[in-house]
């Protein structure tokens, strides 16, 4: 399901793609209610039989169930007849694939990410 931005999924604008993974998608949208940008995480549309919704709003609880700097704060879960998506904290900076691309990281700078992965 590529959104384009300005598509809207209930009170929330997409302004922009993130990243996609084998679930779904990831999209900077504006939130219109609080006047916010967020993440959305939107299962895929072919995957909204049983057990994929099941596990995504697993996923939504245990997400949501976490209260971590190094793990984003879950907002809200929404389940629309266009969409089933988790609103996310939206946590500015770069991937962790987007930096490696660059090249690898520097022994400081592995330790630094390792430290805050295993913190989290």
């Amino acid at each position: 399901m590529q959104l384009a931005s300005g598509a809207r999924l209930g009170s929330y604008e997409i302004v922009e793609p993130l990243g996609a993974g084998g679930m779904g998608e990831v999209y900077r949208a504006r939130d219109e209610r609080l006047h916010r940008d967020v993440a959305l995480k939107i299962v895929h549309p072919d995957l909204t039989g049983k057990d994929p919704l099941i596990r995504f709003r697993r996923e939504a609880r245990v997400l949501a169930s976490l209260c971590h700097p190094n793990v984003a704060n879950v907002y809200e879960f929404e389940e629309l007849p266009e969409a089933a998506f988790i609103v996310m904290e939206l946590v500015p900076g770069q991937t962790l694939s987007g930096r490696l691309a660059q090249g690898a990281l520097p022994i400081p700078e592995a330790l630094r990410v390792a430290r805050q992965v295993a913190a989290a």
